[in-house]
C-alpha cells in the first residue's frame, strides 16, 4: 500500500499530461465522429520536434509552439487525404501514421532515442515539467514546480481556450459537422474545411502532449506513441461513463476527459503494484477500453428495456 501511495503523485502527473492528448482524441472521436489513428504518430512528432529544437538551444516555448504546429501539419495531411483524396478517415490516419514513423526518425537524426541531458547545468531549470519535480520539496524543488500543479494550470487554461473557441461561430460549425454533416451542409457550412480544421486542432494538442512527455521523461523515443489512441479512448470513455451524467457543460466534459486519463493511470499503477508483469499493460489497456465501451451499450440494451417497461406499466 505504501508503494502505491508513493507512486500516486507520478501516476497523477502522467495522467494529467496524457489528458491533453485525450482532449485531442475527444475532438475527433466525440465531436467530429472520426476515429483518427494519426495520434500514434503525431505524439512522437511533437516530442521529436521539441527535443531536437530544445537540445540545440531554442527557447522552451518556441520549441513547444513548433511541436504544436508540427502536429497540426500531420492533422492537415490526414484531413486532405480524407476530404480531397476521398480516402476513408480511419485509413487516412493509418497512412499518415505510417509515414510519420520515417519522418520522426529523420527529425531525430535517424536515432531511435534522443535524450535531454538534465544533469547539464541550467537545463533542468528550463524545463516546464520533469520526473525529478515529482519529488517536490523532498527533492529540493518548490511546490509550484510539481507537474500536478504545472500541468493542472496548463490543462485549465487549455480547456478555457477550447471552451471559448467552440462557443464561437467556427467552433459551432465544427460541432455541427460532427453531429449532422448533411444538415450542416444545408446551412452553408463547409464540412470538409471543418473536418480538416478539427483534425489539425486534435493532432496539434496530441503533439503538444508529446512535447510535455518528452520533458517529463527527459527523452523522446520513436515508439512513444504506440498505442496512444487506446489510452486516449480509455480516458474519453472512462470520463464519459463515470462523469457523463454529472458533467453536462462542454468545459466540464473536457475536464472529465482529463480526469479519465488520471483514473486510467492510477488504475494501471495499482495493478502494477499488485505484481502484474509490465508486458501485459497493453492487454490490460485494451480490456479497460472494451469494458467501458460495453457498459453504455449494455445499459441501454438491458436496463433501458426494464425502465421503459416500468414506465409503460405505470402509465
Amino acid at each position: 500500500m505504501s508503494g502505491f501511495l508513493n507512486a500516486l503523485p507520478g501516476a497523477v502527473s502522467q495522467g494529467l499530461i496524457w489528458g491533453i492528448m485525450a482532449i485531442g482524441v475527444y475532438i475527433t472521436y466525440k465531436i467530429l465522429d472520426i476515429a483518427d489513428l494519426t495520434v500514434d504518430g503525431s505524439l512522437c512528432t511533437g516530442g521529436a520536434v521539441f527535443v531536437m529544437l530544445f537540445t540545440n538551444g531554442i527557447n522552451l516555448w518556441a520549441a513547444m509552439l513548433a511541436a504544436l504546429l508540427a502536429g497540426m501539419l500531420a492533422g492537415l495531411v490526414t484531413g486532405l487525404l480524407h476530404t480531397v483524396c476521398g480516402i476513408p478517415a480511419i485509413l487516412s490516419g493509418i497512412l499518415t501514421q505510417l509515414a510519420l514513423y520515417s519522418i520522426n526518425m529523420a527529425i531525430m537524426g535517424m536515432k531511435a532515442t534522443v535524450a535531454i541531458n538534465i544533469n547539464q547545468e541550467g537545463v533542468l531549470d528550463k524545463l516546464l515539467v520533469s520526473l525529478r519535480f515529482v519529488q517536490g520539496s523532498k527533492g529540493g524543488f518548490p511546490f509550484y514546480r510539481h507537474p500536478i500543479f504545472v500541468v493542472g494550470i496548463f490543462t485549465a487554461g487549455l480547456i478555457a481556450v477550447l471552451y471559448w473557441f467552440f462557443g464561437r461561430e467556427l467552433g459551432a460549425a465544427l460541432r455541427a459537422t460532427g453531429s449532422n454533416p448533411n444538415m450542416a451542409r444545408a446551412q452553408g457550412i463547409n464540412t470538409d474545411f471543418c473536418k480538416v480544421l478539427g483534425l489539425m486542432l486534435s493532432n496539434g494538442l496530441v503533439a503538444l502532449c508529446g512535447a510535455l512527455l518528452c520533458q517529463y521523461s527527459s527523452a523522446n523515443e520513436i515508439k512513444v506513441g504506440q498505442g496512444a489512441i487506446v489510452i486516449g479512448l480509455a480516458a474519453v470513455i472512462i470520463g464519459e461513463v463515470l462523469l457523463g451524467k454529472v458533467f453536462r457543460n462542454f468545459a466540464l466534459k473536457l475536464l472529465s476527459v482529463s480526469i479519465g486519463a488520471i483514473l486510467y493511470y492510477v488504475v494501471l499503477q495499482a495493478v502494477l503494484q499488485m505484481g502484474l508483469d509490465a508486458n501485459y499493460l497493453k492487454l490490460l489497456s485494451a480490456i479497460v477500453v472494451a469494458v467501458f465501451l460495453t457498459i453504455p451499450n449494455w445499459k441501454g440494451k438491458y436496463f433501458g428495456k426494464s425502465s421503459r417497461k416500468e414506465a409503460a406499466e405505470n402509465a
